[in-house]
């Protein structure tokens, strides 16, 4: 998250609409499967709509709330999950998007339970480390949303268990970028396992590379 201009309103519906039919294209969704959002200049948030396929949405299918959720623009109904989206929101005002997917290798981390671990310095730039598995609650419910925000407080992403994926940062095509990211090291980790065995990066490195992940974040090492 490195300190860029902040996007207009059309640029930020926009890139939300075209990383939604990415999200699609590139494998992390089946379906309508997944949500997304993205901050508005004036503080409201652009989700896209509960049960639509993404390759026939447009701009005036998006949704716009504000962040206690009352729909103050949008003649769909929003995702059906928007109080994860808007509670990470809401919790930390560094971050501009939010996305949820189902990306297959990442998924199988969280239908076992495991956290994917950070065994490559990009990952620990980009995530800020290993991406934990939130407890398990039932999809939808506030308890799913303030479970899963209270662990993007210091990474850019999360497991939910027997779910799958929740990524945080500061434009859509950022966790675009980070989702992907997530997703191929996850697989690279199945396969390593299959080989034999993934040998962790020493501790110091982990420490160094997350650091740059939180200044980039937040401006400050912490």
């Amino acid at each position: 998250m490195s300190a860029k201009e902040p996007l207009t309103d059309a640029e930020a519906r926009a890139q939300l609409l075209w990383t939604a039919q990415e999200m699609l294209r590139s494998g992390l969704v089946e379906g309508t499967a997944g949500n997304l959002a993205t901050r508005l200049p004036d503080g409201n948030v652009v989700l896209t709509p509960s049960s639509l396929d993404y390759l026939e949405m447009g701009l005036d299918d998006l949704v716009v709330c504000d962040l206690d959720g009352t729909v103050v623009e949008g003649h769909r109904n929003p995702t059906t999950e928007k109080s994860l989206h808007l509670s990470a929101l809401r919790s930390y005002p560094e971050i501009g998007a939010t996305m949820h997917c189902h990306a297959k290798y990442a998924t199988m981390f969280a239908v076992t339970r495991q956290p994917i671990p950070a065994v490559i310095e990009e990952f620990d730039v980009y995530v800020g480390g290993d991406v934990e598995v939130a407890e398990y609650r039932t999809t939808g419910t506030d308890e799913l949303a303030a479970e899963v925000a209270s662990r993007v407080g210091r990474k850019a992403a999360v497991l939910m268990a027997n779910h799958g994926l929740f990524v945080v940062g500061r434009t859509p095509k950022d966790v675009l970028h980070i989702a992907q990211l997530i997703e191929r090291v996850a697989e690279i980790i199945h396969g390593a396992r299959a080989l034999g065995t993934v040998v962790p990066l020493p501790e110091a490195v982990n420490q160094q590379f997350s650091g740059y992940y939180r200044y980039g974040r937040t401006g400050s090492f912490d």
